[in-house]
């Protein structure tokens, strides 16, 4: 008798714990009320990552990309990427922002890189030399410091205007060297340069997107080790001479390993 008690004393606990285990794993896999709007250009995109959708044509949109990875992990009530290759602020303010609404409860951008010439640069760094490469850095860094505070003020206005109750993550750049190590191709000093450059970008990012009460997502940190010159696993494509669009964007690894869980942390 003793021992029938006992048996259903423990199976009657086993199945308690069992629903509570079920009942807590349950928030995980429900599908939260989010609709989710990615904006930005390749970063957001997922230009390097391999498995561009048909649709996005040549906004080379991938499934790989952190915010295709938040909506299959996630998996909101809505979704809808419009981050496109090549995408300015311009564009985002003029081609982006129709796809939010008032109901948009969160938002992400990537914006700033093709404003300051990214492609051009690395363009001169590798094509030109040490002393173009510092040239055409410096006048980015100038073009950031007098003009990115304006652009970038005007995208989150037109964010907050569209959006009005939306949770807004500004997701920042990773820096593409690790310096100090043996490193083929460019000069270490047209390196740090090019570090110099993107650090500044995303210090002026995050200034902003902090003045607009938005989230700055800052991808820097968990790169490292998984930059350019690294030890460790490449996070970011080198220059690819036969498919020159990936040269310097994050590979799928760089995307899910860095972007993703930055981006999942910030949105919250």
């Amino acid at each position: 008798m003793r021992r029938s008690r006992l048996a259903t004393l423990a199976l009657s606990l086993a199945t308690s714990i069992g629903v509570a285990l079920t009942l807590a794993a349950a928030p995980a896999q429900a599908a939260p009320s989010d609709r989710y709007v990615a904006l930005g250009d390749s970063y957001a995109s997922g230009v390097g990552a391999d498995s561009y959708t048909s649709e996005s044509g040549n906004c080379l949109r991938s499934t790989n990309a952190y915010p295709a990875l938040y909506n299959a992990n996630i998996r909101p009530a809505s979704y809808r990427s419009v981050a496109c290759s090549g995408a300015t602020t311009a564009d985002v303010i003029n081609s982006q922002l129709s796809a939010l609404s008032s109901t948009t409860t969160l938002v992400s951008v990537t914006i700033g890189g093709n404003d300051v010439g990214f492609a051009n640069i690395m363009s001169t760094c590798v094509l030109q030399g040490e002393t173009q490469c510092v040239a055409a850095v410096n006048s980015a860094m100038n073009i950031a410091r007098t003009q990115m505070p304006g652009r970038l003020a005007n995208v989150y206005n037109g964010i907050r205007n569209r959006a009005p109750s939306a949770r807004v993550v500004v997701v920042g750049y990773p820096v593409f060297y690790q310096l100090g190590t043996a490193c083929v191709g460019l000069s270490a000093t047209s390196r740090a340069k090019i570090n110099e450059g993107i650090n500044l970008l995303d210090d002026i990012t995050r200034t902003a997107a902090t003045s607009a009460g938005f989230t700055f997502a800052d991808v820097r940190s968990i790169f490292v080790g998984h930059q350019l010159c690294s030890y460790g696993t490449k996070w970011l494509h080198a220059l690819n001479v036969l498919n020159l669009t990936v040269s310097y964007h994050p590979t799928a690894a760089g995307q899910s390993g860095g972007y993703y869980p930055v981006f999942r942390s910030a949105a919250g």
